[in-house]
């Protein structure tokens, strides 16, 4: 497999969790995986305005019995902890996607201070983290993932590093 095929794999892991539900702030990031699940019937992608509503939605999904994921990326971590509360009182798995910015090989300055933010928040928050370096690391980590979420209801994060993703050149 390829460095491309990475989000096919993704996706095809989700769905064969049962995964339907895709929310998402658009970021190169995810741009694939979300044309993956906008190819299909069977999956939705719901375009979020802002990363706080994709955490409500996936806490509605779970009432409802249906298998939702975020995706957003790392500086959207910081709209998120309020809603997190909520999903923590309210013991919501919540799966989350997370494509990093402001770690490896990181050219834009700005993003340096949310991106070292993510790991503190989300362990606050009560959210793992399952970190995705390189290809050989996706499979299982996702695989982790749903396991923590589906399975044993603990919140979850998979985040894609800039080390797995690339470092956006400027």
């Amino acid at each position: 497999m390829t460095m491309t095929d990475w989000s096919k794999q993704l996706f095809d892991d989700l769905v064969e969790a049962g995964v339907t539900l895709f929310s998402y702030v658009p970021d190169a990031g995810n741009k694939k995986l979300i044309e993956h699940v906008s190819a299909r019937n069977d999956t939705t992608a719901v375009l979020l305005t802002t990363e706080e509503e994709g955490v409500a939605i996936c806490a509605g999904a779970d009432l409802v019995g249906r298998r939702s994921v975020v995706c957003m990326q790392s500086s959207g971590v910081g709209n998120v902890p309020n809603f997190l509360s909520f999903v923590k009182g309210g013991n919501f798995p919540i799966l989350m996607i997370v494509s990093m910015r402001g770690d490896y090989g990181e050219q834009n300055p700005w993003q340096y201070p949310m991106g070292q933010a993510v790991e503190p928040i989300l362990t606050a928050m009560g959210v793992g983290i399952v970190k995705v370096d390189s290809l050989d690391d996706l499979r299982p980590a996702t695989q982790a993932a749903l396991s923590a979420v589906f399975a044993a209801g603990q919140s979850t994060a998979i985040v894609l590093t800039q080390r797995f993703l690339g470092a956006k050149q400027f």
